[in-house]
This record gives structure tokens, C-alpha cells and sequence, in this order.
């Protein structure tokens, strides 16, 4: 009687204790400010060896996405409400705004989508498959359902505990992407003046 009063308290507190999808939106969204580090693999159907790159990346939830490859060359994205902006070493910056090109900036969107964990942009967009991994991990795989999306992606799968650890993308093409993030610094939660210059174009 016993141990069958341990196992029910046991499958209750581990009940109370699974992680939803809407908790995750509630922790990346009391989040201000993320600094991580970032490992990509790209493999390519038909080549190989995988493509790798790595660098730093700044989510700020009051300015946008900042990406700053640094290997195998230098290469900044700037994500926000209005434009993306590509930098690729000394060269002048590339400007996308939603009316120069309506698709790319519509991705744009939803890649800051994914990293805020924004439950309103994935739910018009895909349907999704939460799984809690247990120890506060979870995984959320995401399956388009927008046009161009669908026709760019099979599946986008997003993996984390407090933080986003992994972002794995199956595109159409058999192309199959896998970033990484690590060392996450949620601290100072308010930009630097240096991180707040970033954004400024």
C-alpha cells in the first residue's frame, strides 16, 4: 500500500512538475536580454562534409536580433521590427524592409518568433508538437503551415531548458541545419551602451 501511495505522489508531483509550451513562453518572455554564443552545421544534399560557422548572438526583446558570425568570416545580421540588415565584412550593408522584399521580411519575423517562443506567430504559422524532456528540458517541433514557409522547411525543430540550446531546420531541399547555443548571459539585463550601438544603422 505503501509504495503504491509513493508511486501515485511521485506521478502527481511529476505531473505538477512538467514543463508546457506555455511556460516556455513565459520564461523567454520575462527575459530582456540573452547573450549566447552559437555553433552552426549545415549539410548539404550532395556535398560531403558539413559547412560550419560559429560566433555571438544578442536577443533583445525591446530592439530585436543581432547575429555576428565571426568564423570560417565575418558576417552580421540585424533583425528588427522594421528591416534586416546583412553585413558581410567591409561591405556596405544590405537593407530588407517588408515592402522591398515581402517574404524575406515575413521570415525575418518569424525567426524572432522562434527565439522569443512567441505561442501567437507559431500558432498561425505551424502546427506544433511539445514534448516535456523532463528536468525542466523540453522540445518543440514545428511543422509549417504558411506558404512560403511550407515550401521552404519540412520541419523546425526548437530544443532548451531555461534557455534556446538547439534550433534544428529540415529544409525541402534535404538540407538539414543545426545551431547550437551555449554560455548564455541573461546579465546586465539592460543593453551596454556598446550593445545598444548594434542596432543603429
Amino acid at each position: 500500500m505503501k509504495k503504491l501511495l509513493l508511486t501515485a505522489a511521485l506521478l502527481i508531483s511529476s505531473a505538477a512538475n512538467a514543463v508546457t509550451l506555455d511556460d516556455v513562453q513565459q520564461r523567454f518572455a520575462a527575459q530582456q536580454v540573452v547573450r549566447a554564443a552559437f555553433q552552426q552545421e549545415r549539410q548539404i544534399s550532395g556535398m560531403a562534409q558539413p559547412l560550419h560557422s560559429s560566433g555571438e548572438v544578442l536577443i533583445a526583446k525591446s530592439k530585436g536580433l543581432w547575429w555576428q558570425q565571426q568564423h570560417p568570416f565575418p558576417m552580421t545580421l540585424i533583425l528588427d521590427d522594421r528591416h534586416m540588415v546583412q553585413v558581410m565584412g567591409s561591405q556596405a550593408p544590405q537593407v530588407i524592409t517588408a515592402d522591398s522584399n515581402p517574404q524575406m521580411f515575413q521570415f525575418n519575423h518569424l525567426l524572432r518568433a522562434l527565439f522569443q517562443a512567441d505561442r501567437k506567430v507559431l500558432d498561425e504559422n505551424f502546427t506544433s508538437r511539445f514534448t516535456d524532456l523532463g528536468k525542466g528540458q523540453w522540445r518543440l517541433i514545428l511543422t509549417p503551415t504558411t506558404t512560403p514557409l511550407d515550401m521552404l522547411f519540412s520541419t523546425i525543430t526548437l530544443q532548451g531548458e531555461k534557455f534556446l540550446n538547439r534550433i534544428e531546420l529540415n529544409d525541402k531541399q534535404g538540407d538539414f541545419t543545426e545551431i547550437t547555443f551555449s554560455n548564455h548571459r541573461p546579465e546586465p539585463r539592460k543593453l551596454t551602451h556598446e550593445e545598444q550601438q548594434r542596432f543603429v544603422f
